[in-house]
């Protein structure tokens, strides 16, 4: 199966009328962006560059899509037969993935003719809505918890692939592993878990579903002590494993309060290494709840796959510039009320102070906005003539450096969970031109 049917309609019947008009062969920019950030949050987080690359290496339109697409009679034959040889041959340029983004960012430049280019909005923008909506989820949880581990563990919460994608942006949003092991082997994040409720449900008691565990996964295990009562729970685990049980797991109730009381038993049972690992339905303000809290880990679910309110990035593919009759290039822009958009291919830095924080999104319109000596470029080369120029920036460790180094020189307001004003101003200069 490809990718090219995970597309809407209009795509193609916008093709078939280019095509016949003879406008589909204009040279033309599509730019990825969104107008706003969710629920008053400082700043988005890049995530899906890698997966839209995948994908568009995958862009293909086989006999059976094409054999669907003449059986429904979505297009004419000369449709067909341009898709039947389609390859993505243009540049796209975008920021790096794991980078920061605020209202306005130019997140992804498509160049290339308009038949080429209008047929990967959709496709582009499933991926990045998405998974920037989870790694700007993330990165916010990951802010809270600050040296504490958090677990993604939402995989029952999602659509089977969604999960896997989730999987992988909240591990660039600075997730340490995840539950999900189809995204361990596509790619390469790593995967954690023990026992559910059901594994001591099916024993006779709790200490028999203990000691099983024990047994066969060593006393480094986590044991789930809420299944009755958290205290005997406690007391149970400790006999099974000893001092040297690696961690317990709390699931239910006020982990506050509870986080505290089993840290005292597990003191004064000698257990003073056993760490606490806390899950059930936590978000950002859960785990900023939780950072005087004896806690030494965080099992997120639900709301990182979801976005934690925020499921979407609101992110859209817009025309901004295009070939004109005379083949010059042109801006162009949505002028409707509540969505117009800025014309001219964009270029961005990021204006830092001296002391790297930075102080606005700046973009040029046109041209490269001229660099004051401590900016920062933000758009990198990702596909040149239609071939992937820019894997090496997309694998999880460098995507995963970049999160920490962009969320680090963002202002200290930044950082706040209520919602506010978003971090940086952005800025446009130029004359709206491309």
């Amino acid at each position: 199966m490809t990718v090219a049917l995970l597309t809407d309609h209009y795509e193609l019947t916008m093709l078939q009328a280019a095509l016949a008009s003879g406008a589909a062969h204009r040279r033309c920019v599509f730019e990825v962006f969104t107008r706003r950030l969710g629920n008053g949050r400082r700043y988005g987080v890049v995530a899906g560059t890698g997966r839209v690359l995948d994908a568009l290496e995958d862009f293909r339109f086989g006999e059976a899509d094409l054999e669907f697409l003449r059986s429904a009679k979505v297009v004419d034959e000369r449709t067909l037969e341009f898709l039947a040889s389609y390859r993505f041959d243009g540049d796209i340029h975008g920021y790096a993935e794991g980078d920061c983004y605020f209202p306005g960012s130019p997140v992804m430049v498509v160049e290339a003719d308009f038949a080429h280019g209008v047929l990967l909005e959709t496709v582009i923008l499933s991926i990045l809505n998405h998974d920037s909506a989870v790694a700007s989820a993330a990165s916010r949880m990951t802010g809270a918890a600050g040296s504490r581990p958090c677990i993604e563990m939402g995989s029952r919460r999602a659509h089977e692939e969604a999960a896997v994608a989730a999987a992988r942006a909240a591990y660039i949003a600075g997730f340490a592993s995840t539950s999900n092991l189809e995204a361990g082997r596509r790619h390469g994040v790593p995967t954690a878990g023990t026992a559910a409720h059901a594994f001591t449900l099916l024993h006779d008691s709790e200490q028999a579903a203990f000691e099983a565990q024990v047994a066969s996964l060593g006393p480094d295990t986590t044991l789930l002590v809420d299944t009755y009562d958290v205290a005997e729970g406690v007391n149970t685990a400790i006999s099974v494993a000893g001092a040297q049980l690696g961690a317990v797991r709390l699931d239910s109730g006020d982990l506050v309060v509870q986080a505290r009381e089993v840290r005292e038993q597990l003191d004064s049972l000698g257990a003073t290494d056993t760490r606490i690992i806390v899950t059930s339905d936590l978000d950002e303000y859960a785990i900023a709840a939780l950072a005087a809290a004896p806690v030494d880990g965080y099992g997120v679910g639900t709301k990182v796959v979801t976005g934690s309110g925020t499921p979407t990035s609101s992110m859209v593919y817009k025309l901004v510039a295009r070939e004109d009759g005379n083949g010059a290039m042109v801006s162009v822009a949505k002028a409707s009320k509540d969505k117009a958009s800025v014309g001219g291919r964009k270029y961005a830095l990021r204006r830092r102070n001296a002391n790297g924080t930075a102080e606005a999104e700046i973009i040029g319109i046109g041209q490269v906005p001229s660099d004051d000596g401590d900016d920062r470029p933000l758009l990198v080369p990702l596909v040149r003539d239609g071939e992937v120029v820019g894997r090496d920036l997309c694998t999880l460790a460098a995507a995963r450096a970049r999160h920490e180094a962009s969320v680090a020189e963002l202002p200290r307001s930044a950082h706040q969970l209520s919602a506010g004003e978003v971090a940086i101003p952005t800025v446009f200069v130029g004359d709206s031109h491309p």
